[in-house]
């Protein structure tokens, strides 16, 4: 049976295979006075007012002593919905390990632009917990900068500010109540039950502030014995003047905006995780990208470490890319560095960039690049040399490297540490630059380097440092099947988006192949029932990354969206001529209109109708149809599409 067949055939029936899957069914659309919002599976989303989002999401969060959030099991939904009000009871079960945790949730939206949400719940287990209770997200783009009062549990009040620059600590503790302004319109938030505080989510690049209850500060976890009882309550209201409403708010319209010009990043790929080493087969396809390097992590601590880094070695060289090193030294580095040298003279890798990391400590501590690296660059004279953290952004801003021996600043990216639908998956994105730019902030003038970005965390930075095996044949948590459909191929092409247009230097994703890989390689899928690919499917990701490495010369030009949750997209411009990739993340057709450009041209869409065709031919963009279309036209772009528009395209006032 041929690839094609395959999956033309599974296509209707197999909705991971494109990300498929309409989440927006699933929402309830409520209304609370002026107050528009959806409930979705037990959480408030998108409360806003006009066109102004105020609070991205209301819900309930347990956590076990790992900080592993529990799914829960929701049933008996109850719902009374009024033009202006409405009314919701639903009960949660939480069960995994040892958690056993019940509790019954009631929403009230009044039309006094009023929310009420409270929770009776019961442990019907003994069980350590790291946090059970509300969360509250607010969104960036709002909030950033502006004033919040803040009224303390003794009743003190405080003026602070939303941070702008992602606060490495909680930049409100205590927290009773807290009020700040959208407009003219006083917003207030009263909590009851426990202690809140408010932490900045951008530390792992979640593009929200969070509000939530059990402050840090606390023993952590905690022991809650069996018929133990947790009850809490939230408030949220508005007062005051109307907020303003933009114009054509439902109207979806990109800005190119070619006063703000960047330079695009040294793109790399990670070496595949899976055992088998890359087939000629593999190479061959590999090499029609244009990657600027190629990452391996070396753990020097490990006796065979000399093996991995031979094969890397030669994988890298084969590909014709350069080596970028992460090297793991645990307190014997000296004699670590001695061997890796060694090894170096022996076998002369191309090796472009090393990053050093601790095997014990959560961002590289300054003795290690202060002792090392003289060592380093007298072998590797134009090598650069990078510290920071192979976690998340938050271990790098807790710890910020200030040696003078390096050249970057270095962190990975993931957007699911919190929540792993694709909503949140696509409000994350713009925390990515937040990150960059917060970096730079930090980093006394050195260049960002972010390795790997991945769609789903590779361990658990609250218990380690680097990535060990996962010992049985279940599907790993590091895989997500997400990666394989359109979905993905929209979310990668959102994360060079915003990762470019911030100024990041270099930036490494995914790896080559396997479940983690742009392609699934010679091999079939190891875990078929979870992760449904076939042997030679070629990602939809894969395309992304074809269309934008021929084009390496070219300048980056930031664009906004006016509504980047629907759609989004990338410009590419040699000063006269443009590039577009126009992604939609939705579940629907979306219409789009572009200003700041002229011209005519070809638009190729990546989507469900071609999937099939796609992941068959590692040359789908090339060989694909392709329609005319014109810049004082609207586009239509299908669901779930990444499209790649060429032509005699120009800026305006270039």
């Amino acid at each position: 049976m041929s690839l094609l067949y395959e999956f033309s055939s599974s296509l209707k029936k197999n909705t991971k295979l494109h990300g498929n899957h309409n989440e927006n069914d699933q929402r309830v659309r409520l209304r609370a006075g002026r107050l528009s919002m959806f409930y979705e599976n037990g959480s408030l989303r998108y409360i806003s007012m006009g066109n102004h989002e105020i609070i991205r999401m209301i819900y309930s969060a347990v956590r076990d002593k790992e900080w592993m959030t529990i799914n829960p099991v929701i049933t008996g939904e109850k719902f009374e919905i009024y033009p202006d009000s409405f009314r919701i009871e639903y009960h949660c079960r939480y069960r995994s390990g040892e958690i056993n945790f019940s509790a019954s949730y009631l929403i009230e939206g009044h039309s006094d632009n009023s929310v009420v949400f409270s929770f009776e719940g019961e442990a019907l287990d003994t069980f350590e917990k790291s946090r059970i209770g509300f969360c509250v997200l607010h969104p960036v783009e709002g909030c950033a900068g502006k004033s919040c009062f803040i009224t303390h549990s003794n009743g003190n009040t405080e003026t602070l500010k939303f941070p702008f620059y992602i606060s490495a600590h909680q930049p409100f503790s205590d927290i009773k109540s807290m009020k700040w302004k959208i407009d003219d319109s006083d917003c207030t938030l009263v909590f009851s039950g426990d202690l809140f505080e408010t932490e900045d989510q951008r530390n792992w690049t979640d593009a929200s502030y969070k509000t939530y209850c059990t402050p840090l500060s606390l023993p952590c976890p905690a022991t809650i014995q069996k018929g133990e009882k947790i009850t809490q309550r939230i408030e949220f209201k508005t007062e005051g003047g109307v907020i303003s409403e933009k114009e054509g708010k439902d109207e979806i319209k990109i800005t190119i905006n070619p006063d703000q010009i960047f330079s695009l990043p040294l793109i790399g790929v990670g070496r595949s995780t899976r055992p088998a080493p890359l087939t000629e087969k593999e190479i061959s396809v590999l090499k029609t990208l244009n990657f600027d390097h190629y990452r391996a992590d070396l753990y020097l601590f490990n006796i065979n470490w000399r093996h991995e880094a031979d094969m890397a070695a030669g994988e890298a060289a084969t590909l014709e890319y350069s080596l970028e090193l992460a090297l793991f030294f645990d307190n014997n580095s000296k004699s670590q560095l001695e061997d890796f040298v060694n090894w170096v003279y022996v076998r002369q890798p191309r090796i472009s960039v090393i990053s050093l990391y601790h095997k014990t400590e959560s961002a590289t501590p300054d003795r290690l690049p202060d002792t090392i690296t003289p060592l380093l660059k007298e072998a590797l004279t134009s090598v650069r040399i990078g510290c920071g953290t192979n976690a998340n952004f938050a271990q790098l801003n807790r710890n910020i490297p200030v040696s003078d021996y390096s050249d970057y600043i270095c962190y990975s990216i993931h957007p699911q540490e919190h929540a792993s639908d694709n909503a949140t998956l696509v409000e994350n994105l713009r925390a990515q630059s937040d990150s960059v730019e917060s970096a730079r902030h930090y980093s006394g003038g050195k260049g960002i380097w972010i390795s790997p970005v991945n769609l789903q965390r590779r361990f658990n930075a609250n218990i380690e440092n680097y990535e060990i095996p996962v010992p049985g044949d279940s599907l790993p948590p590091q895989v997500d099947s997400r990666l394989m459909s359109l979905f993905g191929a929209c979310w990668t092409a959102g994360s060079l988006k915003y990762l470019c247009e911030s100024g990041a230097n270099g930036v490494t994703f995914f790896e080559t192949t396997g479940e983690r890989g742009i392609i699934q390689g010679d091999y079939p899928s190891r875990w078929p029932e979870m992760f449904q690919s076939a042997s030679e499917m070629i990602f939809p990701a894969y395309f992304v990354f074809q269309y934008l490495l021929k084009f390496k010369s070219y300048k980056v030009i930031k664009s906004e969206c006016s509504h980047p949750l629907k759609v989004d997209n990338m410009i590419l411009s040699d000063g006269k001529y443009i590039k577009l990739l126009l992604i939609n993340f939705s579940s629907v057709q979306q219409q789009v209109d572009i200003k700041g450009w002229s011209g005519s041209g070809t638009m190729k869409q990546l989507y469900a109708e071609n999937f099939a065709e796609a992941v068959s031919d590692c040359n789908w963009i090339e060989n694909t149809h392709k329609t005319l279309v014109n810049a004082n036209e609207h586009l239509l772009l299908e669901p779930f599409s990444v499209n790649f528009i060429d032509g005699d395209f120009l800026l305006k006032n270039i």
